[in-house]
């Protein structure tokens, strides 16, 4: 874990990526870094996260109470407190809105589709929480049967939550996402999904441990729903997901 100096820089940074990126507008998102077993450096409540300054960002202890800091705590501190606690191996949460991606979560939509195979290697899918009210227990209660299996969440009518070993690697995970979203979108768009086949997902599952930055704790299991086991022959593979955007768009 790095200090308390050299994480409030980062921070400070990464919010400054975020707001340029528009993954984030006005007051929104939150991020953090895990200090020791018992603190967590946030970012404040009713502040704009790109404009920030290190002296901003307030310290918390594991149940939310302020340490150290003169602004005040986001409301949404218990979804970072929750990966923190299910999560050993997580360092460092990334909550934002990037548009596409948050596009899907407002449409009731997982990114679950096994389209593009850098995201099946570092992040298996990308699934859906249900809605939680933002600030209230109710978020925390939605993603914690799903922290535990995946390193990136989508909340549904919210945003996108990440999180990895370090800073670097929570903020890349929301990169990827919000990539995967605009691609996704644009195969819709296209009129054509080219799913990858059972066997080349599990090769590229295997294939993990050779990649740099895939160290994940979590399984990131690789699955999707299907209509009928015809639907399981290449190029006509539907997830649920796919079928909803693909009725929206004719219609």
């Amino acid at each position: 874990m790095s200090s308390e100096h050299k994480s409030r820089k980062a921070i400070v940074e990464i919010g400054g990526r975020l707001h340029e990126r528009g993954f984030i507008a006005a007051c929104d998102g939150n991020v953090s870094v895990r200090l020791s077993r018992n603190s967590v450096l946030v970012t404040p409540t009713a502040m704009s996260k790109g404009m920030m300054k290190p002296s901003d960002l307030v310290i918390v202890d594991m149940t939310g109470r302020k340490l150290k800091g003169r602004r005040e705590v986001t409301s949404e501190i218990g979804m970072h407190l929750l990966i923190y606690r299910m999560r050993p191996d997580v360092n460092a949460v990334v909550h934002a809105h990037p548009p596409t991606a948050t596009g899907f979560a407002a449409a009731g939509m997982a990114l679950d589709q096994p389209l593009v195979c850098e995201v099946i290697i570092g992040l298996g899918q990308i699934p859906l929480a249900p809605y939680g009210t933002p600030g209230t227990p109710e978020l925390a209660e939605t993603l914690e049967p799903l922290v535990p299996q995946y390193d990136a969440v989508l909340m549904a009518n919210h945003g996108v939550v990440t999180y990895g070993g370090d800073l670097q690697s929570a903020y890349m995970k929301m990169e990827t996402v919000e990539h995967f979203a605009r691609i996704a979108l644009t195969t819709h768009i296209l009129g054509r999904q080219q799913y990858l086949e059972d066997e080349e997902v599990d090769k590229l599952v295997a294939a993990r441990q050779k990649y740099m930055g895939v160290n994940s704790a979590a399984p990131m299991p690789v699955q999707y729903s299907t209509s009928t086991p015809a639907a399981r022959t290449k190029g006509s593979r539907h997830s649920e997901s796919s079928d909803v955007l693909s009725t929206l768009l004719r219609s």
